[in-house]
């Protein structure tokens, strides 16, 4: 039986836990308007989407950093799963712009 009583669903209503996932796939979302409205031509210069992609993926790090110094410890299973959760959603954003190479 596990010791720890928090479940996966109130772990995942924890800012500490939620807000990467918001962060990449706001970013996601930014990137699919952009491609949508500029399409997929590489530019002179980064405009601010490209600036916006980057602060949300980059801003991202010191929440899952604390996160994951926070609940590692305290309830390993279910900070696991929410940190592999992160990781996917910050994938799906990434992989864009590396396929497209934008």
């Amino acid at each position: 039986m596990d010791r720890n009583p928090l479940t996966f669903a109130p772990f995942l209503k924890r800012p500490s836990a939620y807000l990467p996932v918001v962060m990449s796939l706001t970013a996601l979302v930014i990137v699919l308007v952009h491609i949508a409205i500029f399409g997929v031509a590489r530019e002179a210069d980064e405009g601010a989407a490209a600036h916006m992609w980057q602060f949300l993926m980059a801003g991202q790090l010191p929440v899952l950093a604390f996160f994951a110094f926070k609940w590692v410890r305290r309830a390993p299973k279910q900070a696991l799963c929410i940190l592999a959760l992160q990781v996917v959603a910050a994938l799906s954003s990434a992989a864009p712009v590396y396929l497209l190479k934008l």
